[in-house]
C-alpha cells in the first residue's frame, strides 16, 4: 500500500477515518441469527468483528501513517487463488438421476468444499424449476471474478485473459476514466470494488450461456456423456442467472464471510420466489412429462422444454412456470435482468469482451457470425453476437422440435400465446436493465420466442 501525501494535518485524518467507516463497515462486535422461517431452523451468524472489522482497526492505526485504503478480499485467501470447483446438477425431469430436495434444508454453501451443501432441483411459484448446483456454481464463478478483477483493477491492468472449464479463452480490454490517477486511494478502492462484483455477474453470465450455446452445437465435456439434452433446457439460463444476482447480494454483505453471506441470500431468494416443498416440485415436473421432457434414464431423456431467452430481446429472463399447478394458482413469472455492462459508464469507464472458441465445435458457432469462410474471425463479442447465435439455435429447435418449442410458457397459457412472434434480437446488454432490479409480475414480458 503507498503513503498518501495529502494526509498531513489531523483533520485530514479524522475526516478519511470517517469515511473508511462508512465504506468499510463498522467495529461493533456481533453475533446475528437469521430471520426464523427464512433457513428453517435459525441459523447461527459468525460471532465476533463484523467482516472487514480487522481490517478496518488496522487502517485507523494506518491512517495516522496515511497508508490505508485497504479491504478485505471477496474471498478468503486460498479460496481467491483457485476457481470454484466443479458441481454435479440433474434434468428438472422426474426420470433417474435427478434429485428433489428440501428447499429448507440447503445445508451452508461451500466454495471450496462440500460440506453440509445439498443440490438438487427445487420449484417455486414465480420462477419454476430451479437447479440449486447451478445457482451454486454461478455464484462461485462470480464471486471468483470479482476476487480476479479486482486484483487487475489494482494493479493497472488494462488487458486480461480468464477460463471457465471449457477450453474457450475469454479476453478483456479495460480502457480507465483520464482522470483515474488524480482520484484518492479510498475513491479508487470503493469504485474497483463496485465496478468488480457487476463485471463478474456479466462474466459468469455470459460463460455459463456459452456453455448451453456450446453444448446445443455438441461440445462434450466428458467424452462419453453428451450434454445436449440440458442445453437450455427450462430451468438452466435462469438458475444461472439467479446464481449472479445471488452473488452479488453476497458479496455486498459486510456483516458475513462469503459462504454464509450465500447461504442466508439463498434461502432468503427461494423465499421471495415463492419456493413449495419437495414434493411439489416432484409433482410439477410429473405434470410437464410427455410435453416438456420424455425418456426416463440420465441422458436418453428427450427434453423438448428449451428455454431460449437468454436476455438479447429486451434485457431479461423470463423462467417458464407449470401451468394449473394448485399451489401456485394465479403466479407470474419474475423476469430478472441480466447483468450489462451499460453501468460502465457511469464510472466513466468501458470494456470490450471477447470469447476466443477452441473446441471442436467452434467452427459451427463462427460460420454463423462470419458467414463469409474467406473473411472469418476467430473471437465472439457476446453483447454483438449472442443475437445471432440465439436466432440461429431457435430455428433449428424449431426444425427439431416444431413451432411449439418457441410457445410462452411464463404463466398460464392462453390463446393469444400459439402465435409466436418473433425475437426482436436487441443487444444483450439494454441500457435500461440494472442487475439490482427485478421487473414486477404485472409488466414481465409475454409473447416472446422461447
Amino acid at each position: 500500500m503507498r503513503e498518501n501525501p495529502n494526509v498531513v494535518e489531523f483533520a485530514g485524518m479524522l475526516k478519511r477515518m470517517v469515511f473508511r467507516m462508512k465504506v468499510f463497515g463498522s467495529l461493533t462486535v456481533k453475533k446475528k441469527l437469521a430471520p426464523p422461517g427464512v433457513l428453517g431452523p435459525s441459523l447461527p451468524v459468525a460471532a465476533g468483528l463484523s467482516k472487514g472489522g480487522a481490517t478496518l482497526l488496522l487502517c485507523v492505526l494506518l491512517s495516522f501513517q496515511g497508508a490505508c485504503v485497504y479491504q478485505p478480499e471477496f474471498l478468503g485467501r486460498s479460496e481467491g487463488r483457485q476457481p470454484p470447483r466443479i458441481r454435479l446438477s440433474c434434468y428438472a425431469s422426474t426420470t433417474i438421476g435427478t434429485t428433489y430436495t428440501d428447499p429448507n434444508h440447503l445445508g451452508l454453501h461451500g466454495y471450496k468444499s462440500r460440506g453440509s451443501e445439498k443440490g438438487g432441483i427445487v420449484y417455486t411459484c414465480k420462477a419454476g424449476h430451479i437447479d440449486i448446483p447451478h445457482v451454486r456454481k454461478a455464484a462461485d464463478w462470480t464471486a471468483y471474478f470479482a476476487e480476479k478483477t479486482l486484483q487487475y483493477l489494482r494493479k493497472g491492468k488494462d488487458e486480461f485473459t480468464f477460463k471457465l472449464y471449457e477450453p474457450s479463452e475469454y479476453f478483456v480490454r479495460v480502457t480507465y476514466p483520464q482522470n483515474w490517477e488524480r482520484l484518492p486511494d479510498a475513491e479508487k478502492e470503493q469504485i474497483m470494488r463496485e465496478i468488480s462484483v457487476r463485471l463478474a455477474q456479466y462474466f459468469a453470465y455470459i460463460g455459463c450461456t456459452w456453455h448451453e450455446i456450446l453444448t446445443w452445437f455438441g461440445y462434450r465435456p466428458v467424452l462419453f456423456y453428451p450434454e445436449f439434452p440440458s442445453a437450455f433446457s427450462w430451468e438452466d439460463t435462469f438458475s444461472n442467472l439467479l446464481g449472479t444476482h445471488i452473488a452479488g447480494m453476497a458479496l455486498r454483505d459486510t456483516t458475513r464471510e462469503y459462504d454464509e453471506a450465500m447461504t442466508v441470500a439463498i434461502y432468503r431468494e427461494l423465499q421471495k420466489l415463492g419456493v413449495q416443498p419437495r414434493h411439489t416440485a416432484i409433482r410439477a415436473s410429473e405434470e410437464v412429462r410427455g410435453k416438456w421432457f420424455s425418456g426416463g434414464f440420465l441422458f436418453l431423456v428427450n427434453m423438448k422444454g428449451r428455454n431460449f431467452d437468454i436476455g438479447v430481446d429486451d434485457g431479461f429472463v423470463t423462467p417458464w412456470l407449470v401451468p394449473s399447478l394448485a399451489e401456485c394458482r394465479g403466479a407470474q413469472a419474475e423476469s430478472y435482468p441480466v447483468p450489462n455492462l451499460y453501468f460502465l459508464a457511469d464510472y466513466e469507464f468501458s470494456l470490450k469482451l471477447e470469447i476466443e472458441p477452441r473446441e471442436m465445435e467452434r467452427g459451427k458457432v463462427l460460420k454463423i457470425i462470419y458467414p463469409d469462410s474467406g473473411r472469418r474471425g476467430n473471437r465472439i463479442e457476446p453483447a454483438i453476437h449472442f443475437a445471432a447465435i440465439m436466432d440461429y439455435i431457435r430455428r433449428d429447435a424449431e426444425k427439431i422440435y416444431g413451432r411449439d418449442i418457441l410457445i410462452d410458457r411464463t404463466g398460464p397459457l392462453t390463446e393469444s400465446q400459439s402465435d409466436v412472434q418473433q425475437s426482436h434480437n436487441a443487444p444483450l446488454s439494454p441500457t435500461h436493465a440494472d442487475t439490482d432490479m427485478v421487473k414486477s409480475p404485472a409488466v414481465s414480458k409475454t409473447g416472446h420466442n422461447r
